[in-house]
């Protein structure tokens, strides 16, 4: 996707430098951008469950591998694991169907049970990492060998946010682990499209704010006064000599100062009502902090910010459970269950729903086969997982491909990472074959070169 940016530079030589800069100071490249097509969804809110929630003991119900505890699994193994495992390990949780469409879902998760028919479970997921690293790269970027931008750059770069006095792509607790930044970066994509981080996972998220957003010193218009003249400064230096890094930066520098406006605002959760903070789970030290996450995250996205995501994650014990997995399980998706639920709620009854696509995923899924003597871990496992999708234009109590009978391949109507992206950006409006950046010689996308769009999912 060639921008209009980009022709004003590459035609340089054409233009006297007064009227480059001119045209140049005269769009902002964050505003807001014309979809290929007619989109289902304006926005995302990505809630990334950090360490790889069990599909087995959440949403995806498999009765054969309850009756078949504890018997080898009648099938080959991955021949590359992460870790040895051993016999079937059947889920420690009970399931039970929901709503109308009667989808099964473990007693982890009794809040978000409710909304089911606004969920899209999508269960033939599959990617090809099985390390965390290179797994959490492969869903934020689409790849896991090289630095590339994140799929919330990718968004941004695409359509620009609906808000020009904020970021396109905001990230709430982000990990510092595991690829940290390159998971919501912009590697070479012009850097005004990576993440603003709010915070990051070692910090509370009452403590998650953006730090010196008020000039204590300067006056609004001492402030503006300097940013002209420093800005000045670098398009005299930029209409002689294109510099990318230098246009970013210089942009970076504007959507700061704008930020001042909008920013306090949006982090003062005062306004909001007691019934509000309640549904949130604000008021149980449980839930409070996911909760407040997911607060944010409603702030921002109905402020017209185009991607925001909230991570669980912290450094104790995560979703990533080789053993201890009831207990771990259990106090995890106590910290996120009822939060999720009250997101989901809050979005529908602002109408925000319809427009709004939530993505639940964690980087993979866990192993049918036991991990350790113990019988209560399991071990990663990419090659079949559940993600889910509500609003945003998809179908709303309804299941989407299948894996084996005991849940460790995708096996019917599979959806690797690629194909999700691709899907993503469809929802958004923006055909994925389509948003490309030339860099080092080559166009690049989210989805490399491959990537299908799942329009079963489709309402």
């Amino acid at each position: 996707m060639t921008t209009r940016r980009e022709m004003l530079k590459q035609s340089a030589l054409g233009f006297g430098s007064l009227a480059l800069t001119s045209l140049l100071q005269a769009e902002n490249p964050l505003a807001a951008k014309r979809p290929h097509f007619r989109p289902r969804a304006k926005r995302v809110i990505f809630l990334f469950m950090k360490g790889g929630p069990s599909q087995l003991d959440t949403f995806e119900h498999k009765p054969l591998l309850q009756r078949d505890h504890g018997k080898p699994l009648p099938f080959d193994k991955p021949k590359v694991t992460f870790a040895k495992t051993g016999n079937l390990l059947a889920s420690p949780w009970q399931f039970k169907p929901y709503g109308q469409c009667g989808h099964m879902v473990s007693e982890l998760f009794p809040h978000v049970a409710r909304h089911v028919d606004d969920i899209c479970f999508i269960h033939g997921v599959h990617g090809t990492n099985p390390a965390h690293g290179g797994a959490l790269l492969k869903l934020h970027t689409g790849a896991d060998n090289f630095v590339r931008p994140s799929m919330g750059a990718w968004v941004g770069y695409g359509l620009g946010t609906e808000n020009e006095n904020l970021p396109s792509y905001v990230t709430i607790c982000p990990t510092l682990a595991h690829g940290g930044l390159n998971n919501w970066g912009s590697a070479f994509l012009p850097a005004h499209f990576g993440g603003t981080p709010i915070g990051n996972a070692s910090l509370k998220a009452k403590d998650a704010k953006v730090h010196h957003i008020r000039n204590p010193k300067w006056t609004p218009g001492q402030q503006r006064a300097q940013l002209d003249f420093l800005k000045q400064l670098n398009e005299d230096h930029l209409s002689a000599t294109p510099d990318p890094v230098l246009e970013s930066r210089i942009n970076s520098y504007e959507l700061a100062f704008r930020m001042q406006t909008s920013m306090p605002e949006i982090q003062d959760t005062r306004g909001e009502t007691e019934a509000t903070r309640k549904l949130y789970g604000l008021d149980n030290p449980i839930t409070e902090d996911f909760g407040r996450q997911c607060l944010m995250a409603r702030r921002f996205a109905e402020r017209g910010v185009r991607f925001v995501q909230v991570s669980h994650s912290d450094s104790k014990v995560q979703w990533d459970q080789h053993g201890n997995l009831k207990k771990g399980h259990t106090e995890k998706a106590s910290e996120v269950d009822k939060p999720i639920a009250g997101l989901l709620h809050d979005l529908k009854s602002r109408g925000l729903l319809e427009d709004t696509l939530v993505l639940w995923s964690g980087e993979f899924g866990r192993t049918p086969t036991v991990q350790g003597s113990g019988m209560d871990g399991r071990d990663h496992n990419p090659w079949g997982f559940t993600m889910w999708m509500a609003g945003g234009g998809v179908k709303g109590g309804f299941a989407h491909g299948a894996t084996d009978d005991y849940g460790f391949y995708a096996e019917r109507d599979k959806m690797h990472i690629h194909d999700v992206h691709a899907t993503l950006l469809h929802l958004l409006g923006v055909d994925h074959e389509k948003l490309t950046y030339r860099n080092s010689g080559r166009d690049f996308r989210l989805t490399d070169v491959f990537g299908h769009v799942a329009h079963e999912i489709f309402a």
